[in-house]
């Protein structure tokens, strides 16, 4: 029973291909999460990072040193950058604060843009990038490498297969007991938002891809700081004590949401930086013919937390399916990411995370925290494009 469901679902490979091109990249901000795009752009043979651009006086220029990056030029900010330069593409890795104005920035300029997830913070911030997007004819992808996972894909073809039938309930979510980043996270001002936006989307982003990204219509949202905010679950850092960390964090450290899609589907959402449990709950979808479980991971670190289980009725009987876990083949995860982004730039397209599918994305999380600060469930309102 298990080989022929299984076998519904064996991965293809993709044939390799090679450019000749030189891709001129910049990269807009070089704090934690350039680090991997700098690292992963410097193993692909078609790239050359020209440019680098960060606030802090000195920063990009000692990034650069540490990674070995020669003949680039520095700037203070992205726009002398994007003036200056005849660039390709940018990868947009600011702070969610900034997403939005870098982005918009390169798009008009006549630049591809990789932009790290979460695509921003607010849903009117969503719709701008993607107005500037289809303006300036460039593509944009948002940086979801867990879907370059293929325990992630293998969810996709689960649901596409139809052996679910039609999917009416979503649990999903997860998160960590302890897990609060720090550094520009914490701040409202930086960071926007805190759990929802670093890992809650990509648990939405699982599901919501895996189902085709339906519109969603209605949420009724909550969100809770009470771990961040006490020094007692608080940690020193280079810069700050943890009374220090405390006194500064003003986002979410936890949040969850009953979302209503169109097709009468309903997620129901929990994500976590801080609690007082290992786990909020496995990812469950449930469908008229089937249901799949998918294992929690605390740390969203690119594919699932286990083997999954098929549940589903054969011949009268109740059964249970074990969907073992498969072997991703190198290249890793953010490799794949920067390689399906280059791919696009230099083939013209399509982009490997479109930016349409990741505005309803945005418009959950936005909606949540509408909700959460208006103490009641909210219509999500999607600006026209």
């Amino acid at each position: 029973m298990s080989d022929v469901v299984l076998s519904q679902f064996t991965p293809t490979r993709r044939e390799e291909r090679v450019y000749s091109k030189k891709v001129k990249i910049g990269i807009i901000g070089t704090g934690w999460i350039a680090e991997s795009h700098a690292e992963s752009y410097l193993r692909m043979p078609d790239v050359d990072i020209v440019a680098l651009a960060d606030l802090i006086p000195g920063k990009a220029e000692a990034f650069a040193e540490r990674y070995g990056i020669e003949g680039a030029r520095f700037y203070k900010d992205h726009t002398a950058m994007l003036a200056a330069e005849g660039l390709d593409a940018v990868s947009v890795c600011t702070y969610n604060a900034t997403h939005a104005e870098c982005s918009i920035a390169a798009l008009n300029a006549g630049v591809h843009v990789l932009l790290e997830k979460p695509m921003c913070v607010t849903i009117e911030e969503a719709v701008d990038i993607i107005r500037a997007e289809k303006a300036s004819g460039k593509i944009l992808s948002i940086g979801f490498q867990p879907r370059m996972d293929t325990n992630m894909q293998m969810i996709k073809k689960i649901v596409e297969s139809d052996a679910l039938g039609e999917v009416y309930y979503i649990q999903t979510g997860g998160g960590r007991r302890r897990g609060i980043p720090n550094s520009t996270f914490i701040e409202k001002k930086t960071a926007g938002i805190g759990a929802l936006g670093d890992i809650g989307c990509y648990s939405l982003d699982m599901v919501l891809n895996a189902i085709g990204y339906p519109k969603p219509l209605s949420v009724t949202g909550w969100t809770s700081a009470f771990f961040g905010t006490n020094e007692a679950y608080q940690y020193a850092d280079a810069e700050h004590s943890a009374a220090e960390n405390a006194a500064r964090f003003s986002v979410d450290d936890f949040a969850a949401a009953f979302i209503r899609l169109e097709g009468g589907i309903i997620v129901d959402f929990r994500i976590s930086w801080a609690m007082h449990l290992d786990t909020p709950g496995d990812t469950v979808i449930l469908g008229k013919k089937a249901a799949l479980r998918i294992p929690s991971t605390d740390c969203w670190n690119g594919t699932v937390g286990g083997p999954m289980k098929l549940y589903t009725d054969v011949a009268g009987v109740q059964t249970e399916v074990e969907i073992p876990i498969l072997e991703t083949p190198e290249p890793g995860l953010f490799d794949r990411k920067i390689r399906s982004f280059l791919d696009a730039v230099l083939t013209g397209g399509p982009a490997p995370v479109p930016s349409g599918q990741i505005l309803y994305n945005q418009a959950i999380i936005d909606g949540i925290v509408k909700s959460a600060q208006a103490g009641r469930e909210i219509t999500i309102a999607i600006p026209e494009l």
